[in-house]
């Protein structure tokens, strides 16, 4: 497209000039007659439409010719400028020739190419490798058994087998620390792992050692060399990155993103714009088919959301859609997955999204608000 579009452009500058030139070859017939035009004309904007009149050409012809010096209105100079006809109307023919010829085109392209790589072409640096010589390294069999899988506050993770989960005894955590996820998984698994600044590090199961009970397990940021600063908040495992995960967010919006779009070609281990940055993350939650989340609010409102209400996002980063309403200097404060018996009455809460939620009733004890 390149070559085609100079060569248009040079064509087109060709042909204005041909076309002032046959102006001048009309004047060329009798040159007297174009001074004697100039000469009676009284007004100065009169001037270029007699000469129109008088040789019988177009208004562009004519300022070409009204603006030739009076030293070069001589037969001399005109029949040099003429002579260039024959030759422009060649130049145009070519020019016609290659635009109406992909084959031409190709040749000025290869031309071109060569002429660069004789004045700038330096010898290979580096040996071309064709794929049927390319020796690809092994795959490294990972051996497939199942797993229990945990995830703390804290950003630890440990797997353990079911045999040795079976002869343990409590798991041990840092003081203060508890399990966020616990699932049962293969080896075989692809594990997510999503920080605080809105990134995402991936690994496998079988990256990790197995463990038991008895030790607080892997510190996921030193593991996989997160920044500094920078903490594990919440763990995804799949092995066929099927389903979706969910994001809730500070301002009351909530995103729920296919989980195929993490899935990546090359053993890429960090990826940015994991989840939307425009307002702090609550909570994250992963599943294969729509439930009901319980949100609840720092002025204590609460409101169950359905996930089927809102729309599944190919992007990462989307910011989600507004679920719930918050009220002056209110912020979502928690989002837990809902099971049946948390509230007595939870329709008194299912409310048409976007909505602000309902303070609890009386019967909703606070201890059993602790339960949550």
């Amino acid at each position: 497209q390149c070559v085609r579009r100079r060569t248009a452009f040079e064509l087109k500058s060709l042909q204005e000039k041909l076309h002032l030139l046959r102006g001048m070859q009309a004047i060329l017939l009798d040159i007297d007659k174009a001074v004697a035009i100039v000469r009676r004309t009284e007004e100065e904007s009169e001037v270029v439409p007699n000469l129109m009149i008088g040789f019988g050409i177009d208004r562009v012809q004519a300022e070409y010719v009204a603006e030739i010096k009076l030293r070069h209105l001589n037969r001399e100079y005109i029949l040099k400028r003429t002579q260039e006809v024959a030759k422009l109307e060649k130049e145009i023919g070519n020019l016609r020739k290659i635009l109406g010829s992909d084959a031409e085109i190709r040749k000025i392209i290869l031309s071109e190419l060569e002429a660069v790589a004789r004045k700038y072409g330096k010898p290979r640096r580096s040996m071309l490798i064709y794929e049927e010589e390319r020796e690809e390294p092994p795959e490294e069999e990972v051996p497939e058994y199942p797993v229990h899988l945990f995830f703390t506050r804290d950003g630890y993770f440990k797997k353990i087998t079911p045999q040795s989960l079976r002869m343990s005894g409590e798991q041990k955590l840092k003081e203060g620390d508890a399990v966020a996820r616990h699932l049962e998984s293969t080896n075989g698994a692809e594990l997510l792992f999503f920080t605080d600044r809105c990134a995402v590090y991936k690994a496998r199961a079988a990256d990790f050692p197995d463990t038991k009970a008895s030790v607080l397990g892997e510190y996921i940021p030193a593991r996989l060399g997160m920044e500094e600063g920078e903490n594990a908040v919440f763990m995804a495992v799949t092995t066929d990155y099927s389903g979706f995960l969910l994001f809730f967010f500070e301002n009351g919006k909530a995103a729920k993103v296919d989980l195929a779009a993490y899935r990546t070609k090359t053993n890429r281990r960090r990826l940015v714009g994991a989840y939307g940055n425009k307002s702090p993350l609550v909570a994250a939650g992963q599943t294969e088919r729509d439930c009901e989340y319980l949100l609840t609010s720092s002025k204590g409102r609460m409101l169950l959301v359905h996930t089927g209400a809102v729309p599944v996002k190919a992007t990462r980063s989307t910011q989600g859609v507004a679920v719930m309403t918050l009220r002056r200097n209110a912020r979502l404060a928690r989002a837990v997955p809902y099971r049946e018996g948390m509230l007595k009455k939870p329709e008194r809460y299912r409310k048409k999204i976007p909505a602000s939620g309902s303070l609890p009733a009386p019967e909703e004890t606070e201890g059993e608000q602790l339960t949550l």
